[in-house]
This record gives structure tokens, C-alpha cells and sequence, in this order.
């Protein structure tokens, strides 16, 4: 029986946000959204590294807000605590969320279609 993905999160807390929900993305606007105040995605290099074993700011991703298809290192970084939001560079939608944690960290897609790795000779 497959479990939700959603499921796994943990509560956590304190970090409860206006909807009532609570978890690590319970509020994506409590993380200081403040349009022209971010890193590019290559601020996300380091952590992305502890959890693949690939280049994943180099990958291909694209937006589901506007379908915006770009690098990883173009998204536009917010963060620190709790922690990193990356907004598409066009259309500022939420791309990805990531939160690490003593022992555990959790990677939000839901604001990306794919991503694309190329592998091999293509790189």
C-alpha cells in the first residue's frame, strides 16, 4: 500500500502557519519573501548535495506556475530559516522547498513539472 507523500512529513512544532497546518511547509510566505532580496540558485548546491549524488543546480527544471523551463541556478533563492525557498525567476511561483533538519531533510517539488538531468557525454 502506497503512502502519500505528504504523509511522511513531519509535524513540527512551532511552525504553524495561517491555514492552520503545521510541518515544515506549513507557510511558505513565513520564509522572508521580499522581492529582490535572494541568491540564485546556486545557493542551493551545497545542500541539494547531501541528499543526490548529481549536479542539481546544472538540471533542467520547469515551472508549473508558467512553464518556464530553466537551470536550477536560475531560481531565485530565499532562505535562510526555515528554510530554503526557491522561486521561479519569471512568474515567482513556489519551485521548490527544502528544510534540513538535526537528522532529517525534506525536499519539496510540487512547484516543478521535472527536472531534467543530463547524464554521460551530454553533460
Amino acid at each position: 500500500m502506497s503512502v502519500p507523500a505528504h504523509e511522511h512529513l513531519p509535524e513540527a512544532s512551532g511552525l504553524s502557519g495561517p491555514s492552520g497546518r503545521s510541518g515544515p511547509f506549513a507557510d511558505e510566505l513565513a520564509v522572508g519573501f521580499v522581492d529582490g532580496e535572494y541568491e540564485d540558485g546556486n545557493a542551493l548546491a551545497g545542500p541539494l548535495s547531501e541528499l543526490f549524488a548529481v549536479d542539481v543546480v546544472s538540471a533542467e527544471g520547469r515551472c508549473t506556475g508558467c512553464g518556464t523551463t530553466g537551470p536550477v541556478a536560475r531560481l531565485r533563492v530565499y532562505g535562510p530559516g526555515p528554510g530554503l525557498v526557491a522561486r521561479c525567476p519569471e512568474c515567482g511561483q513556489v519551485v521548490l522547498r527544502l528544510v534540513r533538519g538535526a537528522e532529517s531533510a525534506w525536499l519539496d517539488l510540487r512547484g516543478t513539472v521535472s527536472l531534467r538531468f543530463r547524464l554521460g557525454a551530454d553533460r
